[in-house]
């Protein structure tokens, strides 16, 4: 069949980057599984057990050669994917075939390769989340004393500027940096534990030696780079390990919805927009058209993310004492792709915050609109230093306020400045009332915030994590 003719996952065509796709792959799925039985092996010889280092020496020849069309037609006939690769395995490694997966059950493959992956995988992810924090590092270091309006219920409130705005998008996947490393901190290796978590059947193997077992355990650890284990088990790890990391990635999905979907506000604000390039269409009816099509993209693609995660919270709640099948089917698709959704969401964020532009005079021009409004509280507090009542002042000045506004939604101009010098009680002159409207006077410690949040909170996750410039190129 034709490619064309079946459906191909738009994560893998359109969307994830190749190194994400790699960690999910086939070929690093059973290479792991080889290791697995490889270290497995190892670890029983060391023990004392009858294996020989011409088996394992034959078992490590083929650790990257995966004879799929043996796997594949084995599986058909027995139905079992673990069991069919123990059998491609032993078809070329013949001399090992009768100590592979010695004493294991399915679960040892699976679960500790499904471990494995979610700390590559998360770390990959780290990395790249790291990227977005020099990005905008960059642009909140340059943009922290611009004024700009800032809003609440999407109503213009006081000023911020745009750099100080920047560090709200970081600060959130900052925090889901810290979330997802804590799950990575915390992440512990299934091991070697049988078919029920019991581990009968090593305890059979070493004939009883209790601290064997154990030490089995503690070598394959060792050999992928885990400190711990995890204490006890069923036949799996326990699925709530998935539901755990699941929610971190939707933390980072909810982060990056919150910055496209204000990137795409600033953008029809025609204040700030993501990179459009020389050759893009932003509409098939309307050649003007620049829509933010990239932080769209993010914010579909998060909402793709976040209900993804409830996928994993549902199977941990229905494993039945101590394990049922009904989580495979379901966790091989969401946990997989909630990686691939977020590795994209991630490349679409470092793409737009490499090069986002910024259009000051409309910042400027917008911002001089509605000072005049916030500038109200200055001139009441000068106004009642110079002998005014405060709660009349506040009537009046709430008074012209209204009418100014009403005169601006009808498509007057704002003549609130002109109104209140006209007032009698307010005692300042219309020079003395303009002179309140700089609007650098509106941002309070913007700028000193930037500067503490980028040394404290921003420079040491960079340090952390940014392993080298990435620059993510986006396939469409």
């Amino acid at each position: 069949m034709d490619s064309h003719d079946r459906y191909l996952s738009p994560l893998s065509t359109r969307y994830a980057s190749d190194e994400m796709q790699f960690l999910f792959s086939s070929n690093h799925k059973f290479r792991l599984w080889r290791r697995l039985w490889i270290a497995l092996a190892k670890a029983e010889k060391e023990l004392g057990l009858d294996i020989t280092d011409a088996q394992i020496a034959e078992m490590e020849q083929y650790k990257d050669d995966i004879n799929y069309d043996v796997a594949e037609a084995r599986e058909k006939q027995v139905r079992h994917d673990v069991m069919s690769h123990v059998y491609a395995f032993g078809q070329q490694a013949t001399k090992a075939a009768p100590i592979m997966h010695l004493g294991a059950t399915s679960c040892y493959v699976t679960d500790n390769t499904d471990l494995i992956i979610l700390r590559e995988a998360s770390q990959l992810l780290l990395h790249k989340a790291a990227q977005v924090l020099v990005n905008l590092s960059a642009f909140a270091e340059r943009y922290k004393s611009v004024p700009a309006l800032a809003y609440t219920h999407l109503q213009p409130a006081q000023l911020t500027t745009l750099g100080k705005r920047a560090t709200l998008w970081m600060n959130e996947l900052a925090m889901d940096m810290e979330q997802l490393q804590f799950q990575i901190d915390q992440l512990a290796l299934r091991g070697a534990k049988g078919t029920t978590g019991s581990q009968a059947s090593f305890l059979e193997l070493f004939d009883g030696d209790s601290a064997k077992v154990q030490a089995l355990d503690e070598k394959i650890a060792k050999t992928f780079g885990f400190e711990r284990l995890i204490p006890v088990c069923g036949q799996t790890y326990s699925r709530k390990i998935d539901s755990f990391f699941l929610f971190a990635l939707s933390g980072i999905a909810q982060s990056a919805s919150k910055f496209a979907n204000d990137l795409r506000l600033l953008q029809s604000f025609e204040e700030v927009e993501e990179p459009f390039q020389k050759d893009q269409i932003g509409s098939s009816a309307m050649p003007y058209k620049r829509n933010p099509m990239r932080a769209e993209r993010m914010t579909a693609l998060a909402r793709y993310v976040m209900v993804d995660a409830l996928n994993p919270s549902v199977t941990a709640a229905t494993q039945w004492m101590e394990r049922t099948l009904d989580d495979s089917a379901n966790k091989r698709i969401a946990v997989a792709e909630a990686f691939l959704a977020t590795d994209a969401i991630l490349n679409i964020y470092m793409n737009v915050t490499e090069n986002m532009t910024v259009y000051e005079p409309v910042v400027h021009h917008r911002v001089m609109e509605k000072l005049p409004f916030m500038a109200t509280e200055n001139i009441m507090m000068e106004s009642v230093k110079r002998g005014g009542n405060r709660q009349v002042l506040h009537e009046i000045i709430r008074v012209h306020s209204h009418a100014a506004a009403r005169a601006v939604k009808e498509g007057g101009k704002n003549d609130l400045i002109r109104r209140l010098a006209d007032e009698p009680k307010i005692p300042m002159t219309e020079e003395e009332i303009r002179n309140h409207l700089d609007p650098v006077a509106y941002i309070g410690r913007c700028p000193e915030q930037v500067d503490a949040f980028l040394k404290n909170v921003a420079e040491p996750l960079i340090h952390r994590y940014h392993d080298a410039d990435r620059k993510a190129v986006l396939s469409v």
